[in-house]
């Protein structure tokens, strides 16, 4: 175990962005937990607070992910320092993540419907993470011999159809899909060739006139999600404690 840790790990300079990638789905899950016993009213911790003004924990998260960064690009892979701020840049990651949704909608939605969108965010960037300590590179680069990647012509064409996958795929509604296709290869083409989510870019552009084209849309999106947004909710409850019951407050996420 020592010898494929030093091996596929410490060698490659990988022991930073596990340190990173630890240290960052801890502090979520320690954050999370804390939160969730605020919250319920039990436990020593309470909120934080001066002159009356609330404390979100984004703020000291911003601080050391840009504590975390800059010392990350000013040292090397290897070494102390490397691992020192790859840990302060995953904390701060973790609690700016965890009020992912309160950055995108510039108000305190931490417990609503909205303030799912911090632990989807979460999952896939930790997902994404892994991917890429596992060995896989954006848009397929990892799948190439040694001679195709000398082979500039050939690299540079699967760059690009790579890219125009991720593209469609974005641009049809399919943003999970793009995302993990910039790793993955060849996943956004699933993404891109079938049709496009309601209200995306590709659906007012191209359907506008094609009114059966509109129909199967809806119907497929709507089939689509009565079938994994339910278990994409509970996995959320699990994680983000949203269903939880508060002292006078019912079952109802405040």
């Amino acid at each position: 175990m020592g010898h494929w840790f030093s091996r596929n790990i410490v060698e490659p300079g990988k022991l930073p962005m596990l340190l990173a990638l630890t240290s960052f789905v801890l502090t979520f899950l320690v954050t999370r937990t804390v939160v969730r016993l605020i919250r319920a009213g039990k436990g020593p911790f309470r909120n934080v607070s001066s002159g009356g003004l609330h404390i979100h924990h984004v703020v000291p998260g911003v601080v050391l992910t840009v504590l975390g960064g800059f010392g990350a690009v000013a040292s090397d892979r290897h070494g102390v320092g490397a691992c020192v701020f790859a840990v302060l840049f995953g904390v701060g990651a973790g609690l700016v993540l965890d009020e992912f949704a309160l950055i995108l909608h510039l108000d305190d939605v931490y417990w609503t419907d909205q303030g799912r969108k911090s632990v989807e965010v979460v999952v896939l960037t930790a997902a994404l993470m892994g991917l890429t300590l596992s060995g896989f590179s954006p848009l397929g680069v990892d799948d190439m011999t040694a001679d195709e990647r000398q082979d500039r012509g050939t690299f540079i064409l699967t760059l690009v159809v790579n890219f125009l996958f991720v593209l469609i795929a974005l641009v049809k509604g399919k943003f999970r899909m793009a995302v993990l296709g910039t790793l993955i290869p060849f996943v956004a083409i699933v993404g891109a060739v079938r049709l496009a989510r309601p209200g995306s870019w590709w659906s007012r552009r191209f359907y506008k006139s094609r009114h059966k084209a509109r129909a199967r849309s809806r119907i497929r999106t709507y089939r689509h999600d009565k079938r994994w947004t339910k278990v994409r909710r509970r996995l959320q409850d699990l994680i983000g404690g949203f269903q939880e019951r508060v002292p006078g407050r019912g079952s109802t996420p405040s």
